[in-house]
This record gives C-alpha cells, sequence and structure tokens, in this order.
C-alpha cells in the first residue's frame, strides 16, 4: 500500500501534472498563444492592414497587387505559419509528448509498477505462501501419522459419541418412556375396560333382572 501511493501518487503528481503544466500548458501558452498573437495578428494586421489598406487601397496600386499581395501573403504567412508552427508544434511537443510522456510513463509506470508490485507481490507472497501453507496442512493432515490419527480419533470419537448419545437418549429416555407410560396407559386402560365391563355386565344383569323380574 506504501509502495502503491508513494509510486503512484508520487508518479502521478510528478510525472503527469507537472508535466501537463511545465509541458502542454506552458508550451500552449507560449507556443500557441505567443506564436499565435505574435505570428498572426501581428502579421495580419501589419501585413495586410499595412499592405493592402494603405499601400495597396490608399496608393490605389492595381487589383492584381492586393490579390497577390493578400492572398500570398495570407497564404505564405498565415497558413504556412499555421501548419509549420501550431500543428507541427502540437504534432511534435503535445501529441509526441504526451504519448511519451504520459501514456510510456503511464504504461511503464503505473501498469507495471501496478502489475510488478501489487499484482505480483499479491500473488508471489500471499497467494503463494498460502497455498504453500494450506498445501502444507493438507500434507499434514493427510501424511502426518499423528494428525491423521488425531482426526480419525476426533471422527471416531464424534461417531461413537454420537451414537452413545443417540443410543443412551434413546434407550434411557424414549424407551424408559415409551415402555412406562405405554405400560402405564395399558394398566389404565384395562382397568378402564375391566369397570366398563363390569359396569355394563353389572347394568345389564340387574336392570334386566329387575325388568324382567
Amino acid at each position: 500500500m506504501h509502495t502503491y501511493i508513494h509510486t503512484y501518487i508520487h508518479t502521478y503528481i510528478h510525472t503527469y501534472i507537472h508535466t501537463y503544466i511545465h509541458i502542454y500548458i506552458h508550451t500552449y501558452i507560449h507556443t500557441y498563444i505567443h506564436t499565435y498573437i505574435h505570428t498572426y495578428i501581428h502579421t495580419y494586421i501589419h501585413t495586410y492592414i499595412h499592405t493592402f489598406i494603405i499601400h495597396i487601397c490608399i496608393l490605389h496600386s492595381i487589383m492584381h497587387a492586393c490579390i497577390h499581395t493578400y492572398i500570398h501573403t495570407y497564404i505564405h504567412t498565415y497558413i504556412h505559419t499555421y501548419i509549420h508552427t501550431y500543428i507541427h508544434t502540437y504534432i511534435h511537443i503535445y501529441i509526441h509528448t504526451y504519448i511519451h510522456t504520459y501514456i510510456h510513463t503511464y504504461i511503464h509506470t503505473y501498469i507495471h509498477t501496478y502489475i510488478h508490485t501489487y499484482i505480483h507481490t499479491y500473488i508471489h507472497t500471499y497467494k503463494i505462501h498460502t497455498y504453500i501453507y494450506i498445501s502444507m496442512l493438507h500434507t499434514c493432515m493427510l501424511h502426518d501419522a499423528c494428525m491423521h490419527a488425531y482426526i480419525s480419533y476426533i471422527h471416531t470419537c464424534n461417531i461413537h459419541t454420537c451414537t452413545y448419545i443417540l443410543h443412551t437418549y434413546i434407550h434411557t429416555y424414549m424407551h424408559t418412556y415409551i415402555h412406562t407410560c405405554s405400560f402405564a396407559c395399558m394398566c389404565i386402560a384395562t382397568c378402564m375396560h375391566a369397570t366398563i365391563h363390569y359396569i355394563h355386565t353389572y347394568i345389564h344383569t340387574y336392570i334386566h333382572t329387575y325388568i324382567h323380574t
């Protein structure tokens, strides 16, 4: 994390921002704006207005000279200056600088640093060591006789304990409860049945005998 913050943030601030401000903005302001103001405006005002209006129009030169001077001056000065200064400067300084400095720096510094430092370190250190650790535990559990015996003991103990608990529970509680309850219910049912049978016999014998006799 410290490497990430130190490398990426520092590289970002130092390389991109500094490069952006220093090369692009400064170059843009210095080269393009200054060139535009100095070359185009100054050339346009000085050449076109001074040449066309004063020297041609005011001095009533021929129209051909007016067209030739203006068009040629416009094409030669502005277009050539624009293509040569701005486009060339834009391509050479900004695009090339952008590709070379920012993109290359981004790919080389950030991506490479990210892959090399974070991903590689993460995979190499954490994953491999964790995998080795898990493999070691796995190997230890599988191949270590003591561990295997201990696991078998736990496994056996759990099964036997579970069986013992279930057996004890079923035998002690359920069996006793069912046996006792069923036996008691059977006794009660037998008594009730004998009582009902006795009552029925008494009613049948006494009432029938009484009514009949």
